[in-house]
């Protein structure tokens, strides 16, 4: 199985052996420097592999420059990890949680490593020669989906997360204000879309642990069957709230054969016409899993895009400052208007 790491890139080091010195004694098998490499993939908070030789830990911590504590919350991501493996199997499992940003220059958490196949822009090699894989992956990812909205929060002391009251109108209005923040420029279609979500908020008491980041790239398979989910990743923004907004961010990173390519560019999937289920086998795959009414998607559909727009515009606008170096970013800018524009349409139809 190929290995998805990579040299850690010169702007994204740190003192591996300040952290080893960190590290010494409080994991198991940790009583020397560990190898680091880097996780390739993800545009946001920063994966590296320690590798001790017979135990290897993951570490997670913010990107760089100054970013908002509510979307890299190394914390909550910690809080949750350290228990929700009790109930939802797919959550690797978090050790170790440091607040310290003098040991490797920001908070981060230690979890552990698991094995399998993350399917990015390109079909992995794992599944290349299986006709059915994108189906059975396009099923997975919305069982697994509904089996998390399934678990217990209460059951594992995560009750207190967040606050499902109001969930929906709050995420509003927080990425319209996130989107001040990061715009490089005005933008009609933001203000517009904005206004619409206002008017037509849905009226759901229905709650749950929200991922907040539920896409393919943030899912691992097991190498030798698609149809099998061994982990999901990216848990700093998870809280309680509107299940169904999950499903609508998944929509927005999920690509169909005739899709505009501007909404190719941003699918978080391998594009093209490979047998992966619609945008609409999808929702009726997951109201059949998780028994919910699905008649207002289309809002959280739009909803999801219009945050993305703000994602897109907050990881360009680090790359203008200067925050980031890497290169994938300097794209991101042209994309900000084009989906702003793909949100508009949702919601209008």
């Amino acid at each position: 199985m190929k290995d998805d790491t990579i040299p850690v890139r010169p702007d994204e080091q740190f003192d591996e052996v300040k952290l080893g010195e960190y590290l010494r004694g409080r994991l198991p098998g940790t009583d020397k420097v560990p190898a680091v490499r880097q996780f390739g993939g993800g545009a946001a908070n920063l994966t590296y592999l320690l590798d001790y030789g017979a135990h290897e830990y993951v570490l997670r911590r913010p990107p760089l420059g100054p970013v908002a504590k509510s979307a890299h919350d190394m914390g909550r991501e910690y809080r949750v990890l350290s228990v929700l493996h009790q109930v939802f199997p797919y959550a690797p499992r978090a050790y170790l949680y440091c607040d310290d940003p003098e040991v490797i220059g920001a908070t981060f958490f230690v979890m552990e490593r698991r094995r399998g196949a993350v399917v990015r822009r390109q079909m992995a090699p794992e599944f290349a020669d299986m006709v059915d894989a994108p189906r059975r992956m396009s099923e997975a990812l919305a069982d697994a989906l509904a089996e998390l909205h399934a678990a217990d929060y209460e059951a594992i002391g995560l009750g207190d997360l967040g606050r499902p009251e109001g969930f929906i109108e709050r995420q509003v209005e927080g990425w319209y204000g996130r989107w001040h923040k990061a715009k490089t420029e005005d933008l009609a279609d933001m203000d517009t879309i904005y206004r619409w979500l206002k008017d037509n908020l849905p009226q759901s008491r229905d709650f749950s642990l929200v991922h907040n980041d539920y896409k393919l790239d943030n899912v691992m398979l097991a190498a030798g069957d698609p149809g099998r989910v061994v982990a999901i990743f990216d848990w700093d923004m998870c809280t309680l709230g509107d299940p169904l907004s999950d499903l609508g961010a998944l929509l927005c990173y999920w690509t169909e054969p005739d899709d505009p390519p501007y909404l190719q560019a941003m699918a978080m999937m391998p594009t093209g016409n490979l047998g992966f289920m619609t945008r609409a086998e999808l929702v009726e795959r997951y109201a059949e899993k998780s028994g919910r009414s699905l008649h207002h998607i289309n809002f959280y559909h739009a909803l999801g895009l219009f945050r993305l727009v703000v994602i897109i515009a907050q990881i360009y606008i680090r790359f203008k400052r200067g925050q980031t170096r890497d290169q994938r970013f300097e794209a991101f800018g042209p994309m900000i208007p084009l989906m702003a524009r793909a949100a508009r349409e949702v919601a209008f139809g």
